[in-house]
């Protein structure tokens, strides 16, 4: 396979992490998520077809990408998705970020299909919360798929959205449930996105949160890298890792790796700045590879260095989350 020059930024950050949202449409409606109402989900005919992500992919490959996160909307409802996985997978880790409600079916295929790991999306351990925020009864679903895939030797990782009044006070649960499955859980900032309701006083900063997770267990800090998003800490005395990510009260832009297609197959290369290029419709029109290539460093090179204040961020004509893919 023929490299070419790698992806880098005007602030020369490299961009090796490729995020690819195999569809909008998902079997849950968190509140965080999406919209209360008003969602048109994308006419079939208008996201990528499988060859056209696989090429996409491909290419992206070739550009530098060490690695893929397929994502949603929720991913396992696409068809093809575990073809797409088997794919992918023979060239770079593949991970997928899912709701969880398919891993009792799907774990030992994903796994011997390649898959790396998968982040299962679980914002509430009670069953009253979770379907309140979901609008889904799916926890015992979710719990039971945590399991299975852990059986299946794939990575878990769950990612819980903290937001005050409504789970804060499960910080310290979150630990113990990491500590008793030897897996692990990241807490994430509440983000401003289109039609999510967000307000400041909704958000648990970063700080708050791990002293709440100091207060149920000893952390020992992990070293990290300057492209993650995580800071995280091992449990003592445990195989559990806790991490958290601060997304709104301390920016992590100045080691950013990544770059996303929507469900639709346009570049998006901040969560909060608009999709850029239809790399689908130029693979549509025939363009050539070069032109292509030269799209997605032009994408690239409007890249921020930093994403918008809390303020400008809810003042911004965004997508909601689950249009962006995460």
């Amino acid at each position: 396979m023929e490299t070419l020059a790698p992806l880098v930024d005007r602030f020369g950050r490299p961009h090796d992490y490729l995020r690819v949202s195999l569809t909008d449409r998902c079997g849950f409606r968190c509140r965080y998520c999406m919209p209360d109402e008003g969602v048109e989900w994308t006419p079939q005919d208008q996201l990528m077809t499988t060859d056209e992500i696989l090429h996409l992919c491909r290419l992206f490959v070739r550009l530098g990408i060490k690695r893929i996160r397929l994502t949603g909307g929720e991913p396992t409802l696409r068809r093809d998705y575990m073809d797409i996985v088997h794919e992918l997978s023979g060239l770079v880790p593949v991970q997928i970020t899912t709701n969880g409600t398919t891993l009792v079916r799907d774990a030992l295929a994903l796994a011997d299909a390649g898959l790396a790991g998968v982040n299962v999306s679980c914002d509430s351990l009670q069953r009253d919360r979770f379907a309140d925020i979901t609008q889904r009864d799916a926890l015992p679903e979710v719990m039971a798929g945590i399991a299975a895939a852990q059986s299946a030797g794939l990575m878990v990782k769950v990612n819980a959205v903290v937001i005050r009044g409504f789970n804060d006070d499960e910080v310290g649960d979150f630990v113990r449930f990491a500590v008793e499955r030897g897996i692990e859980v990241r807490f994430i900032e509440f983000m401003p996105f289109l039609g999510n309701n967000w307000k400041a006083d909704s958000v648990v900063p970063a700080r708050e949160i791990r002293e709440s997770a100091h207060r149920a267990a000893a952390l020992t800090p992990l070293p990290g890298t300057p492209s993650d998003v995580a800071t995280d800490f091992a449990v003592e005395g445990s195989r559990a890792v806790v991490g958290f990510i601060s997304s709104v009260t301390e920016s992590f832009c100045s080691g950013c790796n990544r770059i996303r297609l929507t469900a639709e197959g346009k570049v998006k290369t901040c969560l909060f700045l608009p999709p850029r290029t239809s790399l689908r419709d130029l693979l549509r029109q025939g363009a050539d590879e070069s032109d292509i290539v030269q799209s997605i460093r032009d994408d690239l090179s409007t890249k921020w260095e930093g994403h918008p204040s809390m303020k400008s961020w809810t003042q911004r004509d965004n997508l909601s989350m689950v249009q962006i893919g995460g």
